[in-house]
């Protein structure tokens, strides 16, 4: 909370190069973030605070405990009050070409 920008991040599970990945956000009361559109399907968990998802002038307020499904759409999240959520990103899974390609490469075929 005591981050110049009012929020700050660490991934705790997978990352980049992984399918799935999960990472706390600490936002601080009256912050917000500009997400923008989520290539992947995404979650976020409210550990502590009050949170609220905007998205195309829906809003979908979050509690603790509370989980909130991340549009596929422009989004961010404003803190009502000081705030921790646990970002879950999905990737989703490539093109079967492309996965063809990729085991091929792996397997020295080409």
């Amino acid at each position: 909370m005591s981050a110049a920008s009012g929020r700050s991040a660490a991934t705790v599970q997978g990352g980049h190069d992984r399918m799935l990945r999960q990472t706390v956000i600490g936002i601080r009361a009256g912050e917000s973030l500009k997400v923008g559109e989520s290539p992947s399907e995404a979650t976020l968990q409210v550990l502590t605070g009050r949170v609220i998802l905007h998205s195309g002038g829906r809003q979908s307020p979050g509690w603790i405990g509370d989980l909130l499904i991340v549009p596929d759409a422009p989004h961010s999240l404003e803190a009502v009050e000081n705030s921790a959520v646990l970002l879950t990103v999905a990737k989703r899974m490539p093109a079967l070409p492309d996965l063809v390609l990729a085991a091929a490469s792996d397997a020295g075929l080409q």
